[in-house]
């Protein structure tokens, strides 16, 4: 009975920093916007994107946060578009809590002028919890046979606003608050999350533009926080960029087009946070890869810059 209390302590400390972050954070989220917006849309029919995506937060704590994303943009017609997200967030060491997310978006796209469109998005999807002791000393204790997962329905609405050089949105990826309980155990609490996001792509010098961009979060009950962010992308190949997150880090973004189709981007966040005397910063990895499934290339000259 100590080890069963001792575990449950040690699994609501773990959720307890779930719950400060919520949902899993991304440095490179534009890479991946329907993380944050599920309106978010590409508006290039025929080309389907598709990206890989590993983060390992505060490295030098022993269980820190990793994330793994799987993800895909896929244009059915001009006026719809498809996103399909798989998420594992893990967080702790000896007793891990997975979170496993599975997420598809529906964007639906109208044109309100010559230039910009408008995007309505819906997500739905389902939200696994588990609290894995496989690798503990308490793994062969009856207690730990079952009821140690639990799933919940997700449901998510978002507005997204676009022209080639310029976006803004608003949303909601959790409409539904809800708590995460496992055998009568209360482990977590989700509470609603409202993003705001924008940024504008203009001409530098020759060959060079700029990408000045911003994520607003407003987690239900907490503080207003923020990311802002300012990219280059050079000769239509090289990105580098810098971004601040509120009272938690600076970040160094970069990232190079190997191919027209295959794009690879790393970050790395230097974190100011109270933590940053007991970690070693967060490293954050993205492999991008789009399919001109229509033979559509001719039309794609340069490559989209959100």
């Amino acid at each position: 009975m100590i080890k069963l209390k001792l575990v449950f302590i040690i699994a609501i400390v773990f959720c307890t920093v779930t719950y400060a972050q919520q949902q899993p954070q991304y440095s490179q989220y534009m890479y991946n916007m329907s993380t944050v917006n599920p309106a978010y849309a590409t508006g290039q029919s025929g080309l389907i994107s598709t990206g890989l995506l590993y983060r390992q937060q505060w490295t030098g704590i022993e269980g820190g946060p990793r994330t793994a994303n799987v993800f895909g943009n896929i244009p059915i017609s001009e006026k719809i578009e498809l996103s399909v997200n798989y998420v594992n967030d893990r967080i702790g060491d000896a007793i891990p809590v997975n979170n496993d997310y599975v997420n598809i978006d529906f964007a639906y796209v109208t044109r309100i002028s010559d230039r910009a469109r408008l995007s309505y998005g819906l997500k739905a999807g389902i939200n696994s919890f588990k609290i894995d002791p496989s690798g503990s000393d308490v793994a062969n204790d009856p207690a730990f046979s079952d009821n140690t997962a639990t799933t919940e329905l997700n449901i998510g609405a978002g507005l997204y606003l676009f022209t080639s050089n310029f976006y803004a949105g608003i949303s909601s990826p959790n409409v539904l608050p809800g708590d995460v309980d496992i055998d009568g155990v209360g482990v977590s609490e989700t509470k609603t999350h409202i993003y705001g996001v924008a940024g504008y792509v203009f001409d530098f010098i020759d060959e060079v533009r700029l990408k000045p961009s911003v994520v607003i979060k407003q987690v239900i009950d907490s503080p207003l926080t923020f990311d802002i962010s300012l990219n280059s992308l050079m000769y239509d190949r090289f990105e580098l960029g810098v971004s601040y997150r509120y009272t938690d880090s600076f970040i160094a973004l970069a990232g190079f087009n190997i191919t027209p189709g295959l794009k690879i981007g790393y970050s790395y966040d230097f974190s100011v946070s109270d933590l940053s005397g007991y970690n070693d910063g967060s490293h954050e990895i993205v492999l991008l890869y789009n399919f001109d499934l229509l033979k559509f290339g001719n039309k794609h000259t340069s490559p989209r810059f959100f």
